[in-house]
């Protein structure tokens, strides 16, 4: 296992989302481009800021080994499809949120149809960038495609949405809560860790080890989600707190209360982190970040 201190761990993370960012601006269609409207609300919500922990997993599964490939169009991919997943979230049918990241949601600053369809192209534009970038290594391009695919699809992410809204409804139970969990963050977190991993054209049962660590940080970063709902406050987070409650939404402290969900909290961590050393290779960029999102406040 290879080691990294905190100030190296700092300096990754930081050039690894400036990274993103740039990629973001130089990849994505300008603004202007017509209509403009909705590529301006396309790029108002891609560039509102956040960690891009996504992007910089996708980063950090490729540093782990050598590789051939740039992975930064699949970064811009991977918050595209994200972001349209937020766009979505936000909007007045479903969450009715009017904050994110600390400024108005996409459907408040501009109205809700132009958010629908920012949403909608932001989803369909992700798969045709992947494709359209990584079209010389076909057997990359299409692994890329369906693991972002089948994330954000009926099972997975979008899945996961249909189960938060029906357990609005009805009685909550564990099973809904693990289903919700592990497909609407998850699997996005997920896809990120083995997309990087087959950009550097890794076998299959180095892929399979990935998708391993990511359902833990992926049930890892939602029950912190969770728990920041129910004790941070709204200039912390950037975002309303106490919303889950609010709405009726399946959360872990509603289900286990705020000490088994920290306790739920460090098995899927210490889980993880053991994934990662048996996986060896340029490994401790990965082990810290999954310590760091452990102990994040926003």
């Amino acid at each position: 296992m290879q080691t990294t201190d905190t100030q190296d761990f700092k300096t990754t993370l930081k050039l690894y989302q400036e990274r993103t960012e740039r990629a973001i601006d130089e990849m994505m269609p300008p603004a202007d481009t017509r209509p403009a409207v909705l590529h301006e609300a396309m790029r108002y919500s891609l560039q509102a800021g956040g960690k891009r922990i996504r992007p910089v997993l996708i980063q950090a599964a490729h540093a782990m080994f050598p590789s051939r490939l740039d992975p930064m169009a699949a970064c811009v991919a991977m918050e595209c499809l994200h972001t349209y997943s937020l766009i979505h979230d936000d909007l007045p049918c479903m969450d009715n949120s009017d904050l994110r990241r600390g400024r108005a949601t996409c459907h408040k600053q501009f109205d809700e149809e132009t958010a629908l369809l920012a949403g909608d192209s932001l989803l369909t534009w992700a798969l045709w960038f992947l494709a359209e970038k990584y079209h010389q290594v076909p057997e990359v391009a299409v692994g890329l495609v369906r693991d972002l695919g089948h994330a954000s699809g009926s099972e997975k992410l979008i899945g996961g949405q249909m189960e938060d809204l029906i357990g609005e409804k009805q009685e909550p139970t564990k099973e809904r809560l693990n289903f919700i969990h592990r497909n609407k963050t998850g699997a996005l977190i997920t896809a990120s860790l083995t997309m990087g991993i087959r950009l550097c054209e890794a076998p299959t049962e180095t892929v399979e080890t990935m998708r391993e660590i990511g359902h833990h940080i992926g049930m890892q970063f939602q029950i912190v989600d969770d728990i920041l709902d129910a004790t941070a406050d709204a200039e912390t987070l950037g975002k309303p707190v106490g919303a889950d409650v609010e709405n009726g939404k399946l959360t872990y402290p509603a289900l286990y209360g705020l000490e088994a969900s920290y306790e739920k909290t460090r098995e899927h961590t210490e889980a993880a982190i053991k994934a990662c050393e048996a996986l060896g290779g340029n490994n401790g960029f990965l082990i810290a970040l999954v310590r760091e999102m452990e102990q994040r406040v926003s």
